[in-house]
């Protein structure tokens, strides 16, 4: 059975002539890790701090456990927040930061105690209650950040970017120290990001806005292999977009790229598909490994890079339009070789316009 905490019906914002939020609908689950995701200014973090109550809407609801908290100061709405600024209080040490907020509510000394040793137990800090906070590296201090936002309890935790700041190695050690604590608590996260290996990551699911809408939302793994428009497509690094003329009816599924006749199977749901497809890199073969599958084109290696464990060939068709190719084999062909792609009908995936 269903149990949403969370429902945004038709959430409007303008600031000016900019819209961050338009019309915007959706449900989150309890207990999910729902990630907003989008380019700069697409009303990712606006859509966030609508729902902590620090930005109010134009128009539409925002409801948390079945109540619209539209007139509901942010103080009692009982969520957590951290945001990309560690915001620690520097003047405290680690347990005054964590307990903070617990003292606010007026719990007794031997309440917060207890809970911030819990909290320091849940993000891996035990032992650190009496150090400054400011001799904590940053990977810590958000750690102290994250503690300090889940120790009252929330009903759901707010995080705008909180690992952006971060360098890459103590990124991705937070990524699993999230990921470990959303799954030890159970608590509801709501996430925003920019950075897509980010959410695919770390999200149950997955909502990409654009111009302050959701253009597409779905697993992750869905929204990685089958994008349903080129907005959405082109987000996702390592997806080739290729214009294509159908053949046939408009609902049909043979396209026609480059002089080349090309199928894929029948597209999800009803409706006639745009002018474009969309083919994953890795899904692309060229050399000997080309040839082991049912549909191919045919055109000239532009060139080669070199990224480490894979290859990237970037092959330009007869059109002028261009593919990437991504293999972890060498390919010993020269820049200006004849190259024949191929691919499975089954990685064609049709885009609506």
């Amino acid at each position: 059975m269903s149990d949403t905490i969370l429902v945004l019906d038709r959430l409007t914002k303008r600031f000016g002539r900019t819209v961050t939020a338009d019309r915007l609908s959706l449900t989150v689950e309890r207990g999910e890790f729902f990630t907003f995701l989008g380019p700069s200014g697409s009303g990712k973090s606006t859509i966030l701090r609508m729902i902590a109550g620090l930005v109010e809407p134009d128009a539409g609801r925002i409801s948390i456990d079945g109540e619209d908290v539209a007139r509901v100061p942010p103080w009692r709405r009982n969520l957590g927040m951290m945001f990309q600024q560690y915001a620690v209080f520097p003047h405290m040490n680690v347990a005054e930061n964590i307990g903070y907020g617990l003292k606010v509510r007026g719990l007794s000394r031997s309440e917060i105690s207890r809970r911030v040793a819990a909290m320091l137990d849940l993000v891996g800090l035990p032992g650190f209650a009496d150090k400054p906070v400011t001799t904590l590296s940053g990977g810590e201090q958000q750690r102290v950040a994250l503690a300090r936002a889940l120790a009252p309890s929330p009903r759901m935790l707010l995080l705008d970017e909180p690992l952006s700041a971060l360098d890459e190695r103590i990124r991705r050690a937070m990524q699993a120290e999230l990921r470990n604590v959303h799954q030890r608590t159970g608590t509801t996260f709501l996430y925003v990001t920019h950075d897509q290996e980010e959410a695919l990551t770390m999200s149950s699911r997955i909502a990409v806005l654009n111009d302050g809408r959701v253009i597409q939302c779905d697993e992750p793994e869905r929204l990685y292999k089958r994008p349903k428009t080129r907005f959405v497509a082109n987000f996702f690094r390592g997806c080739n977009v290729l214009a294509v003329e159908r053949v046939g009816s408009p609902s049909g599924k043979t396209y026609r790229v480059a002089g080349s006749m090309i199928e894929t199977v029948a597209p999800d749901g009803t409706g006639a598909m745009g002018t474009h497809v969309a083919i994953r890199s890795e899904n692309l073969h060229i050399g000997e490994d080309a040839e082991k599958f049912d549909l191919s084109v045919p055109g000239v290696l532009a060139e080669s890079t070199y990224r480490g464990t894979v290859l990237d060939y970037t092959i330009e068709l007869g059109d002028g339009q261009r593919l990437v190719a991504t293999t972890t084999r060498h390919v010993a062909l020269a820049p200006g070789s004849a190259v024949t792609v191929g691919f499975a009908r089954e990685s064609v995936i049709p885009l609506e316009d």
